[in-house]
């Protein structure tokens, strides 16, 4: 019947909106994520990669690279991480519903009340694409560039990466390019105005340049004086 008539049967999918901006801490230590990536060896072997992350500044906080599987981990990195943390301070711990992250010395944690426990896609729409981000960056940037031959040679690079990526790395997330450890430790106000007058040096020692140099268009024309041929010694 529907291709006699040729009736028209629309079937039109309804997408809920997307967030284009994800959750947002207002200042460090406010929201963090934590989160568990397999690397595969040369050999076939595994190297494990856990992390955590402040949503704030972008800072890894603490880090870990193990060759076997250890649910416990998580609950080692997150004790680091609120080492220094005051006394009013209790994160938000974005997290997903994996053995690592649900466990007893996890659920020890939460209920001391040193933080709280977020499980992304389960308490929240959200889901923890920050350190989902960071990952691929860690990986695809610099681990796949380098023969990943044992869990020794994996632990010195993501040592390297880190390093580079909380202290010397600007991040394109803040309009001043600061660093994460520039924006967690608020050393980062007067970058963008240090940015400023640097490039405007950098125009004007340009311009002055430019202006210096010569070409055989702008020189002054030399007068040429003709030769007489009568008067050219011919002997």
């Amino acid at each position: 019947m529907v291709r006699i008539h040729d009736w028209k049967r629309p079937r039109n999918r309804i997408y809920p909106p997307k967030p284009k901006v994800g959750i947002r801490a207002a200042k460090p230590n406010e929201i963090w994520h934590i989160d568990t990536s397999i690397v595969r060896l040369l050999d076939g072997r595994r190297a494990y990669l856990h992390a955590i992350i402040d949503n704030f500044s972008r800072r890894i906080l603490t880090w870990c690279v193990g060759g076997t599987f250890e649910p416990a981990v998580s609950a080692t990195l997150l004790q680091q991480a609120a080492k220094g943390l005051l006394t009013d301070s209790v994160p938000q711990v974005y997290m997903d519903s994996g053995v690592e992250n649900t466990n007893s010395a996890v659920s020890a944690l939460v209920e001391s009340g040193t933080l709280r426990r977020i499980l992304a896609q389960v308490d929240v729409l959200f889901s923890n694409s920050m350190i989902e981000a960071w990952w691929r960056m860690l990986k695809h940037q610099w681990l796949y560039l380098n023969e990943l031959d044992s869990v020794e040679t994996v632990r010195k690079l993501v040592a390297f990466y880190v390093e580079q990526h909380n202290t010397h790395v600007p991040h394109s997330a803040f309009k001043g390019w600061q660093t994460p450890d520039e924006m967690y430790f608020s050393k980062g106000a007067a970058v963008p105005e240090q940015l400023k007058s640097a490039r405007n040096f950098a125009r004007q020692a340009r311009r002055e340049s430019n202006l210096a140099q010569r070409c055989n268009t702008c020189q002054p024309e030399t007068q040429i004086v003709p030769i007489d041929p009568k008067k050219t010694d011919t002997t």
